[in-house]
């Protein structure tokens, strides 16, 4: 039985020009974007999350703004959202485009993957939430460290959730890392083509610098006072997105502002290695040379895939 589709998917690391393709790519084949990423997903966190602005939009932005930052927003919420948000555009016909650096959130979409449901009361994750409250992301992520390096290897500090989610697996008997072994194993959802955004790593940590730089030009400090003004500040802090918890810092006055921009200069190139790292790993993507290819080019060529793809069904059929 063929697998649904087709999907494309823009992946690639933060700052590379993934927005500005995958629009493109929606508005040539008369689609929308989905969005891919874990921070997205919130209202009112725009401007740190690098969301294109509404009236700069050319084609619909989907799973963007669907919960505040209060709001518990799982991988598996995304999965089933952004799979109706799939199917509704196959069922009319359209290619959709999903876009976005969260790789979690893209395999979930893509790929068979079962979460499991989780007891938010459970008394294990409540041991390390209050050790979290007490001592700090930073201090679950060593435990985690020391216990399973392999499984810390593969998650970034400052996710907190998965952090932990990947401490339960051990009491439980079960390591974070053998489960993502299996990740290359897992059975398609969709008849996805996966494309990648590569380009030279000093270009693109410039990139993320002059961005960083736009987003305080831009608001990003009042945009962070009207979310504290809103009652969000420890749901930003405790997401430790980008960007947001910097901030909130230098207002409270425990950095400066000048130090808060460097500290989310440094905290975005990192998250961007550790993008690469992922999508390197995975191994499924074509990778497009940003520093070679013209927008336009890297369009052409997604596009002529998409027509040979397509072909080669209907041949088999």
């Amino acid at each position: 039985m063929s697998l649904p589709g087709p999907v494309i998917c823009i992946v690639g690391p933060t700052a590379s020009g993934k927005s500005a393709l995958a629009e493109e790519l929606a508005v040539r084949l008369g689609s929308s974007v989905v969005s891919v990423d874990a921070m997205q997903v919130y209202r009112g966190m725009d401007i740190g999350t690098a969301k294109t602005p509404v009236q700069r939009r050319r084609c619909p932005l989907l799973m963007v703004d669907v919960a505040d930052p209060d709001q518990e927003y799982s991988v598996a919420l995304y999965q089933r959202e952004a799979r109706a948000c799939v199917d509704e555009l196959l069922a009319e016909g359209r290619t959709p485009v999903l876009c976005g650096g969260s790789g979690l959130y893209m395999d979930a979409v893509i790929d068979q993957m079962e979460f499991p449901k989780g007891d938010v009361g459970d008394q294990v994750r409540q041991r390390y939430e209050r050790l979290c409250q007490e001592s700090g992301p930073q201090a679950v992520y060593d435990l985690l460290r020391r216990r399973d390096p392999d499984s810390a290897a593969l998650i970034h500090p400052h996710n907190v959730r998965r952090v932990i989610r990947a401490l339960e697996l051990l009491d439980h008997g079960q390591s974070y890392s053998q489960q993502h072994e299996g990740l290359k194993n897992r059975p398609p959802h969709y008849a996805a083509r996966i494309w990648g955004i590569a380009m030279d790593r000093d270009r693109l940590y410039r990139r993320i610098d002059r961005r960083v730089d736009q987003m305080f030009d831009d608001g990003l400090v009042d945009e962070v006072k009207g979310l504290c003004a809103q009652g969000f500040e420890g749901a930003i802090t405790s997401r430790q997105a980008i960007g947001y918890k910097e901030v909130v810092d230098a207002l409270a006055g425990r950095t400066t502002m000048d130090e808060a921009r460097d500290l989310i200069k440094r905290g975005t190139r990192r998250y961007a290695k550790r993008q690469l790292s992922w999508l390197r790993r995975d191994g499924r993507a074509n990778w497009i040379d940003a520093d070679s290819v013209s927008l336009e080019q890297a369009v052409q060529t997604i596009l002529d895939d998409l027509l040979h793809a397509s072909a080669k069904e209907e041949h088999h059929s």
